[in-house]
Parts: structure tokens; sequence; C-alpha cells
């Protein structure tokens, strides 16, 4: 990558920012993050950062809901690279590390090429002191490559991981190029009687209430009561800094504790399990695994959010109604609560797994009928929570959106507890809404398979340990998904993995990559080429499910998973299998 440091502009040594030879002060400007709260994660390869995503059309996102932009000749300048250089005369970038020590910060901003997505295009540098000082990034300073294709992302590296940092980055325009200022909105007045209402408007359904009733009751006596939450990225707690302790899920928890377990004698436990970017179809996988961790953890409470995650679903909402009837029919006879969560664009899936909370009159949690309609309000209209106040992307909250997300389900808990419980358990014992054909549901990987398949791994026997980390329960540190996987490797030979296994159902579990370095392979079943496993299907490292066959009854099946024709020296991970009896 072509790269140069901002020495003349960047505030390196004690000389401090050096103020451009034309003021940005007098040009117009677009926020691309206002007052974001950044934290740094270990990237295992001595960096320390936060990274902000642009591809894809994100960054014209970011600009349309943080900078207010309307205007789409604009917006759509911000797409490629060439576009960005028309307009943006340079960046701006503010960074106030918290605590005490106000060390520097580097920030980066990177451009994807065309030749080789994450190595051909051009770099910019800025080393940022931590007191908010701001550092200037003159555009005309910085080579650009004739490979720049998009903006790829930013990048601010610290020196550890965990340190926060509150930022400003800002576009400053040509002077062919004018955006109206934006306005800056008051603080979410959290106790005022009009937010209340908000968080009301959540409550879809109370459900049945005698299996969350039971749990507050528990908790109330002081017996241990576990709360426990599956689902995506949201769940994981992206955009919350930091993230395990400002997540919803978190906070939810603490509510949880504070309303029903007195003094903190009681036993509460929290198990957190989101994976960023993945459906139900991979959440039924290793729902025993995450959730239940191999039958020691019995949850009384099971929060489930798939809702702005599940287009990526192919079963369209069997693997959810499923992996709800597989939560439900625990002997502990866990409450399981649906949540949905809510895209930036008001978009979600409530119309298509609603119905399996009305089905089985389960209690319902909706974000998006708290906080869309208000969206579209002024402040004097009534808005209570803005977009560029509850999003920190178009995907996920900030820490006043997950603070949002956890007071709806406070008031779901606060309204059951003043509610009689229901005499009545729910039935499940009926036909499924959906579909309910991934019920019983396992995960098999390379920990252990030797009693449920036969396994000849081929080229298939080396282990991947670059692979998608995720903050479980309340850790602050990321932990490797699927870590017993089996990996091809240019070197590991051309032999094919070969699995027997006896099922109804399977689903295979390949890791998706950015990297170059890996390839596709070719999925046979019984014979037949089935799929092709494309890994860059998203280009991130992450998990990705494919449903292989669903039957109507177990029988014997073979799959043979093979590097497909011209990938051969490429590489490719398995990193499990789900499968039904």
């Amino acid at each position: 990558m072509a790269e140069r440091d901002c020495e003349s502009l960047g505030g390196l040594g004690s000389r401090g920012p050096v103020a451009p030879k034309d003021p940005v002060e007098k040009r117009s400007a677009i926020f691309i993050m206002l007052e974001s709260i950044i934290e740094a994660t270990s990237r295992g390869n001595g960096i320390h950062s936060q990274e902000i995503y642009l591809d894809n059309g994100r960054l014209a996102d970011k600009a349309k809901f943080t900078g207010g932009v309307a205007d789409e000749e604009i917006l759509d300048l911000l797409k490629t690279c060439s576009g960005f250089r028309r307009l943006v005369h340079s960046i701006g970038v503010t960074v106030k590390v918290h605590g005490e020590q106000a060390s520097s910060v580097d920030f980066v901003m990177e451009n994807w090429g065309k030749t080789s997505t994450f190595e051909s295009g051009s770099r910019m540098r800025a080393v940022c002191p931590g007191d908010g000082t701001e550092v200037i990034l003159n555009l005309k300073d910085y080579a650009e490559s004739p490979d720049d294709d998009v903006p790829g992302k930013f990048a601010f590296e610290f020196e550890g991981a965990g340190m926060l940092a509150t930022v400003n980055v800002v576009l400053y325009l040509h002077d062919a190029y004018k955006v109206p200022d934006i306005e800056i909105e008051p603080p979410v007045a959290f106790d005022s009687e009009e937010y209340q209402a908000m968080i009301a408007k959540s409550l879809l359904s109370k459900g049945n209430n005698k299996r969350l009733k039971a749990a507050i009751e528990k908790a109330k006596r002081g017996e241990e009561v576990t709360l426990a939450y599956i689902g995506g990225s949201i769940t994981q707690g992206a955009g919350s800094k930091p993230i395990h302790t400002n997540c919803y899920a978190y906070r939810s928890y603490s509510l949880f504790h504070q309303m029903f377990g007195g003094m903190g004698e009681a036993p509460i436990h929290f198990v957190k399990a989101g994976v960023g970017g993945t459906p139900s179809e991979l959440g039924i996988v290793r729902y025993e695994r995450d959730i239940l961790r191999d039958g020691a953890v019995q949850p009384d409470i099971v929060v489930v959010e798939f809702a702005v995650n599940d287009e990526g679903d192919e079963t369209k909402g069997n693997c959810y109604e499923s992996l709800v009837l597989n939560i439900l029919s625990a002997a502990k006879k866990p409450a399981v609560i649906l949540l949905f969560s809510v895209f930036v664009n008001d978009w979600n899936l409530q119309d298509r797994l609603s119905p399996v909370g009305w089905h089985y009159d389960l209690p319902m949690v909706s974000v998006k009928d708290a906080v869309v309609e208000q969206f579209r309000l002024s402040k004097a209209e009534g808005n209570i929570v803005s977009k560029r106040q509850f999003f920190y992307d178009i995907y996920h909250p900030t820490n006043d959106g997950h603070t949002v997300m956890a007071d709806c389900l406070a008031y779901l808990f606060a309204e059951t507890d003043r509610a009689a419980m229901d005499m009545e358990d729910i039935i499940t014992d009926k036909p499924p809404v959906i579909g309910n054909d991934f019920v019983g549901m396992h995960l098999l990987d390379r920990s252990q398979y030797e009693s449920l398949a036969r396994i000849d791994a081929g080229g298939f026997s080396e282990i991947d340990t670059d692979l998608q980390m995720v903050e479980m329960d309340d850790q602050p540190f990321g932990s490797p998904q699927f870590p017993h996987n089996w990996m091809h490797t240019a070197d590991s030979g051309s032999g094919s993995f070969k699995m027997t296994i006896r099922s109804k159902s399977l689903i295979l579990v390949y890791k998706d990559s950015g990297s170059s370095d890996f390839g596709s392979a070719d999925i046979w079943v019984d014979g037949q080429l089935t799929k092709v496993a494309d890994p860059h299907e998203n280009n991130w490292t992450h998990c990705n499910p494919v449903l292989l066959y669903n039957e109507d009854v177990s029988r014997d099946h073979t799959v043979e998973i093979k590097m497909a024709s011209g990938n051969e020296d490429k590489r490719f991970t398995i990193l499990g299998f789900g499968y039904v009896l």
C-alpha cells in the first residue's frame, strides 16, 4: 500500500498539529463520526484498534444518517475513491482518550484496491494527540494509488486493548460542494415521561407469563436464576463501548438483578452468546455449546434476537422456530423472549418471525415498534431519540441505543412482575407455524465425532486458528468460534474430506474470509454436487452456515468436500456441522 505519515499536519512530537494552508473552518463539512465512543480491540498481531468499515456504500450511509446529507450526488461521490478525492479537500480527526492518560492514537484511512481488495489500495495515517486537538489530513499531501477502488475503512490504533476514546471525523469539502450544517440534539431524556411512553410501545406481546413470572419469583426468593442471550452482532454488543458492560444484554441483565435480586444476594447468572453476521441457522447449531455449555448451564430465561440477521437464513424461519422449540422443550422449562431489533433503514424481519411468538404465546419485545415512529419526528414534534443518537452505524446501536433496548426488556420484566401468574403453561405440542425440521440439532466438530460419523479428513488435516472472535458472557476479550475445525492448505495434500453420517438434516458451517489465500470448495452429497462454498461471499472472517440436506427420515449419507478446480492451492476451513438424527 502507498502510505505516508502525516508529519506536516499530524501533530507529531511537541509541535502539535499545524493548521492547513487553506483554513478548514471556511469549508462545508460532513460529520462521519460525531462524538462517537470507540474501544481498542486486540487484533492478535500487536495492534489494538477500533475499525470502522466504509465499503459497500457504508461511508455514504454514515454521511446520510450522521452528517444529515441528503444530496444524492454527494452521497454517490463517497462510494468510490475517485469520487471521494473530487469531493473531499481534507479530513479532520479529533480523539479524546478516556481516563487520565491522554496518550496518542494513530488514525488510518485505507482504500480497497481493484487488483487485491485489501492489499493494493493506498493508506493515509496521522498521529492524533489524545487530548481532543483536531488533526487535519489534507488529501493533496497523500499519494493515491491508480488501483484505488472504494474507501475501505477507518482504523484507530491504540497502545493497548480496552482503551476508550471519544472521536469525531469530519470531511471538509472542496469549494464547489456545500452541505447544510448539522443540528446537535440535546441528550436523550431517559427519565422523562415521554421516554417511558416510547419504551412502553415496545411490548408487542406479554405472552403467557408463567415461565417468566416463575423466574422472577425465584430471583426474589434469592434462588439461582440464569439469564441467557443468543443472537447476532447486536447481542454480541456491537456499537456499545465498552462492549462487555454497555451492551443491551448485560444492561438488561443488570436491570433484572436490580429489580429482583435484592441487595446483590441473589445468585443471578449471565450468559451471552451473540455472534456477528450470523442467522438462527447458525444459532441452532451452536445453542448447546454456547448457551447450555454442553449441559453445564440450564437457563431460566433465554432472549432470542435474530430479527435483523435472518435474511440470510435459507430455511426462512424454520431454523428460528426450531431453535425456539429446542429452548422451550428443556426440562427446566425456561422462558423464551423474542426480541426484535432494527436497522437504521427501519427494517427488520418481525413480520416473518413474530408469528412464532403468537403461535406459542411468547413474550415479544419490539425495539422497532418503540423507536421507528418517533424517528420521523423533529424535536419540536416530540422526537425522543434520533437515529444519530440511537445508531452507531447503519446496523448497530450506540450506548444510548443499547440502553433503549435494555429498557424495553426491563419494561417487560416489570409488567410481568405486576401481573398475576398464568395458571397454564404454553403448549408446544402442536403443528408448527413455519417449521420444526431442525428440532434436536446438535453440533459435530473435530473434538467429538467418533461415535457419530466416520471421517477421513484427507487434505483438510490442518487446524485454523485465525477465527472469528466473539466477546462471550461478560468478557471484554474475544473467544475463537469453532476452534475444533478442519482446514485445507496448499501444503496439506489434495485429498478430499469424506464423512459418512446417519441423519435426516445436515448443516455445514465453514469460514468466510477476506483473505485471498482462501478459495472455493465443492460440496458433494451422496455423489451429487450440491453446493460450491465460496468463502468470499461476505469477505470478512466469520462463520457461514449452509444447508446440505433436510429429509423426512434419517438415513446414511456420504459428504465429500474438495477444493474447486483452480483452487487446489488455496485454503478452506470446515468449522463444523449441525445434524439432526
